[in-house]
């Protein structure tokens, strides 16, 4: 039957890979195992949230997950290859078993220990990555680890803004200082330009007097013209 060549054709794709290949192979989210019996494996495009994750994330990961052939991931590795050949459910999760557990002597219970191991330290890996984002985001101050350049950059904005609270503390205060005295020399040009203008005053008003006199005493002081003699 052309099912059981496919069948065939994928087991036997599975296992003559390089192991080094087959290492590197990332496993599938647990997300497959709780699907509906009538589900297939998870969709072979990833996921868009994965798309954008960095080259080396993904290799840290599948680093992770490298085993030695016997584990979960080769497993669903193998449930993939034979996904090809049109099983899906039940059915292409029990074949594949079949298949690993006669090739790699693996029985139902370790296979899934392995599954459980494998969550557990993805898990423990996202723990420490975690901590790690904490202490670069300056959020973990207690520990041991030197600060990150974000929380370095944290720190740094923190002394500038109350180095700029300070100076804007000190520029209120100095405008205050001007504003006194702007209004002090407002105060002193005012009486000195009213001192000015009773100045002028006084100064026309003796002038204008002196002026009068000073008139007057001409018109009046000038030797009138000579009165012949009598005699003469």
């Amino acid at each position: 039957m052309a099912i059981l060549d496919n069948l065939t054709k994928a087991a036997k794709d599975f296992f003559i890979e390089d192991d080094g290949a087959a290492r590197q192979a990332p496993a599938p989210a647990p997300l497959a195992a709780a699907q509906p019996a009538q589900a297939g494996p998870p969709a072979a495009g990833p996921a868009p949230a994965v798309t954008q994750a960095e080259q080396r994330h993904l290799d840290h990961i599948a680093s992770l997950l490298a085993g030695d052939g016997k584990d979960f991931g080769a497993y669903t590795k193998m449930v993939n290859s034979m996904a090809g050949s049109g099983l899906t459910g039940p059915l292409l999760y029990q074949t594949a078993f079949n298949a690993f557990a006669a090739l790699t002597g693996t029985n139902q219970a370790a296979l899934l220990a392995s599954a459980e191991q494998l969550a557990h330290k993805l898990a423990e890996d996202r723990a420490r990555v975690l901590q790690r984002h904490r202490e670069k985001m300056g959020e973990s101050p207690d520990t041991k680890a030197p600060p990150g350049p974000l929380a370095l950059l944290h720190q740094r904005e923190t002394q500038l803004q109350a180095e700029v609270a300070s100076l804007t503390e000190q520029l209120t205060q100095k405008s205050q200082q001007l504003r006194e005295i702007q209004q002090q020399a407002q105060a002193e040009k005012q009486k000195t330009q009213a001192a000015l203008a009773s100045y002028e005053l006084a100064n026309a008003a003796a002038a204008a007097e002196l002026q009068a006199h000073r008139q007057a005493a001409q018109n009046f002081l000038n030797p009138s013209p000579s009165t012949p003699s009598s005699n003469a």
